[in-house]
């Protein structure tokens, strides 16, 4: 599926890619939706047996064997990808990402390394889903739905895009944040998600979880932005000359 879908995201800037792939969701949310006999429609897939891991572990009610076995395919899949990011394939990614013109011109094919990375990214997804299923016995629509993409998109964005480690430093600052937001204000913790999310696009690159200074940075943008311009200083006729 991430290969059927990878010629779509060739096209256009990364806002636009960005769309597609929400667009690319809905609409196999709606697909699911269809075919109920399948996919269990709007009620998901529920009274699942999950058989025990290699038919030793067996699922407990605590979660304890889910979690271990979720960290060590997330381990496993970490190495993979650190192994793909410094191999020359992954160069030759930054490479693209830097400059897709000036990749081209050394003889990188452009097209050919997004689709490539593209269906990675959709295997690892793949996996990331059927750990969901495996783990909690239950499958539903829900997965494809906006909200889940947009928390994924904030993972991103707090983490970083363009880092190995930004994906997992994301997701763990924002299940931290979530938590821990929703037991102060249930009423209103995605607003302040939300105020953190518009504080570090300011900041940009310096992501306030690890850099000290990201605060005096914050005040000392919006200070230049709202100051006014400087006036331009008259120069007395014969000096300077």
């Amino acid at each position: 599926l991430g290969f059927a879908t990878s010629f779509l995201v060739l096209r256009g800037s990364d806002l636009t890619r960005l769309m597609v792939t929400l667009g690319v969701a809905l609409i196999m949310r709606e697909i699911a939706n269809q075919i109920p006999d399948i996919t269990g429609g709007a009620d998901g897939l529920q009274g699942v047996v999950i058989a025990p891991i290699l038919g030793l572990f067996q699922f407990d009610i605590f979660g304890h064997v889910a979690y271990a076995y979720c960290l060590i395919v997330l381990f496993i899949l970490f190495l993979l990808a650190r192994r793909v990011v410094y191999s020359p394939f992954g160069l030759s990614l930054r490479a693209v990402k830097g400059n897709p013109l000036r990749a081209a011109s050394i003889g990188i094919s452009v097209n050919a390394r997004l689709v490539t990375i593209y269906t990675f990214a959709a295997f690892y997804a793949g996996i990331a889903g059927a750990l969901l299923a495996q783990t909690t016995a239950f499958a539903s629509l829900d997965v494809f739905s906006f909200e889940r993409s947009a928390d994924l998109l904030l993972v991103l964005i707090i983490g970083g895009t363009g880092y190995l480690y930004g994906g997992l430093i994301g997701a763990v600052i924002f299940k931290l944040m979530q938590d821990w937001i929703a037991n102060l204000t249930p009423q209103y913790w995605q607003f302040w998600i939300g105020l953190v999310l518009v504080l570090i696009v300011l900041i940009g690159r310096d992501r306030i979880a690890l850099r000290t200074g990201g605060v005096r940075l914050l005040a000392e943008r919006i200070t230049r932005r709202f100051a006014p311009a400087a006036a331009p200083v008259a120069v007395p006729p014969g000096e300077g000359s």
